[in-house]
This record gives structure tokens, C-alpha cells and sequence, in this order.
């Protein structure tokens, strides 16, 4: 049963924006989607900006990703709500952004065990002094009651949790969007759970946290187990040929564009002109292509 305080968080989240907020995807038997918007973190999505993974089990829930602020934990877990009355035994943060652990605490004060890589936790409190001042001039006072609070178990490499039936393999093969991304595989159900390592439908960020090299490693190492759904960081739960189309194959035309700026003695204020309009589609792009370049073509002029 949930703590009064909890409950009156709950309260504070109506239904009808959660709805508005988080769409509830079914990806296949007792493995659910929860899909938020590609905008900017703000006061109604309460730092929602991304999707998250649900699993339920006969033992209780497994949550891929807590949300980005307490408020926005609460609102995923007034969406967990209709789908099982089961309770969020443990929750997996697959990264350092803000919304893969910000939200940990409201439920590790409901008993949930929070995991997470060793590279990430070190990320989240390097980051942390930037992510909340952001997040504070984006949600203003939506933010209150988000304080950070690290995972219970984290590992190096690898991770493995077996609840009510179902075998989670937590695995880190470096970094991607951020240091300490990491991948969950749900073999019984053919799930791959990447966090930030895929983006569909909305262009990737390639940040300062951010390795476009190694992130490719990482999708090739996720891609190798050939899963039939994934549920990605952002944007609906889809398959991998998707994955690969708008992760993978922009992560490498990116790179091989600017490799060839560097070896036609280009600079990097001509970075953002190289050729990205094969995806153009993606939401976001105008505002993230020309960035993502600059960003890259820093990492590439080192290499």
C-alpha cells in the first residue's frame, strides 16, 4: 500500500495527463511501452520527455527507467496502474540522463531496489548540478520533491535479475548518449529494453556526455542478440530493422560525413552543412542535425 505523502503525490496527477502525457503500448505478453512525448522536458510532462519499459511478472513489476523528477515518477506510476495492481518491485536505470534516475527515490521509498551500472551512477553525480538547474528552469515548481538518490545494486559490465519467472540481462557495453548506458534483454518475451542507445522517430542527441564511436559498438552489440521488439529510449516501441534505420545508420553516415570534412580540410563551423537529409524526417532535426555535427566532428578531429 502506498505511504499517505505518496498517495497524495498520486493525487496531484490526473489521470487525464497522464494520458496526455505517457501512451500505454503493449509490445507482447506482460511487456508494456509507456511513450512520452519528443519535446522538451517541461511542467506538464514533469521530465517525461522519453519512453519507458514495464514488465510484469507474477512476483511483482519490473520499470525500466524511474522518470525524470518525483512528480514524474508518480505520473508513471499512476500509468502502471492501469495496466496491473501489481507494485514496482525494482526498477532498472539504463543511463545518466535525467530521466533514466531523478525519479529513484519515489520508489525506493516504495520498497523497489533500484540497479544501475557503475558508469552511470558515477555520470548521474557528475551531472547532477547541471541536470536539476535545467530541469528547474524548465518545470519550475513541478520539480519539488525531486532530490537524487543513487541505485541500491550496480555492476560493472553485467547484471542479471530473475523475478517471478522472467530473466532480466542487464548489460553495459560502453558508452552512447551517455557514459553508462546500458541494454536489458527479456529473453523469455524477445524484448530488448536499449534506453538511450536507440532513438526512432525523433533524432538522437550527441551531447558532451555523448561517444557516436562507441555508441555504434553498443548497438551492434545489442543488435547481435536479434530481438523481435524494441522498446527504445524514445519514441514507440518498434523493431530492430527501425532501430537500425534511425540509430544506427544515422550514427554512421554522421561519422563518415564528417571524416570527410576532416580529411577535405573542413573546420568545424562548416560542420553542420554536411549532408544529413536523408533524415530529415526525424522530428527534432532542424535543431539537433547541425549541433550533433559540430559535436562529432569535436570527438572525430582527435581521433
Amino acid at each position: 500500500m502506498k505511504s499517505l505523502s505518496l498517495t497524495l503525490v498520486l493525487t496531484a496527477v490526473p489521470l487525464a495527463s497522464v494520458a496526455d502525457v505517457l501512451q500505454v503500448q503493449q509490445v507482447t505478453e506482460d511487456v508494456w511501452a509507456l511513450v512520452g512525448p519528443h519535446s522538451q522536458r517541461n511542467a506538464e510532462n514533469l521530465g517525461n520527455n522519453a519512453t519507458f519499459g514495464v514488465v510484469v511478472t507474477r512476483e511483482g513489476v519490473v520499470l525500466m527507467d524511474p522518470g525524470g523528477s518525483w512528480k514524474g515518477a508518480a505520473m508513471i506510476d499512476a500509468a502502471i496502474d492501469q495496466i496491473t495492481d501489481q507494485p514496482v518491485t525494482h526498477v532498472i536505470d539504463t543511463g545518466g540522463q535525467d530521466h533514466r534516475w531523478l525519479g529513484n527515490g519515489y520508489w525506493q521509498a516504495q520498497g523497489a531496489t533500484v540497479i544501475a551500472s557503475e558508469p552511470a551512477v558515477a555520470d548521474q553525480k557528475d551531472r547532477l548540478s547541471m541536470q536539476m538547474t535545467m530541469l528547474s528552469q524548465l518545470m519550475g515548481d513541478e520539480l519539488a520533491g525531486t532530490e537524487p538518490s543513487y541505485a541500491d545494486v550496480t555492476f560493472d559490465t553485467d547484471h542479471g535479475l530473475s523475478l517471478g519467472g522472467l530473466t532480466f540481462q542487464i548489460m553495459h557495453r560502453g558508452q552512447a548518449h551517455t557514459p553508462g548506458d546500458s541494454f536489458v534483454w527479456l529473453e523469455e518475451r524477445n524484448v530488448m529494453f536499449t534506453g538511450d542507445i536507440v532513438y526512432v522517430e525523433r533524432i538522437l542527441g550527441v551531447g558532451p556526455q555523448s561517444n557516436a564511436k562507441s555508441w555504434i559498438q553498443a548497438f551492434d552489440a545489442m543488435a547481435a542478440v536479434e530481438p523481435t521488439h524494441v522498446v527504445p529510449g524514445h519514441g514507440r516501441a518498434t523493431t530492430l530493422e527501425q532501430a537500425r534505420a534511425d540509430t544506427y545508420d544515422y550514427l554512421v553516415n554522421l561519422r563518415s560525413r564528417i571524416g570527410e570534412l576532416i580529411e577535405e580540410g573542413g573546420d568545424i563551423m562548416e560542420a553542420p552543412e554536411i549532408d544529413q537529409s536523408a533524415f530529415a524526417g526525424l522530428e527534432q532535426f532542424d535543431s539537433l542535425a547541425g549541433r550533433n555535427a559540430q559535436t562529432v566532428y569535436e570527438q572525430m578531429e582527435w581521433e
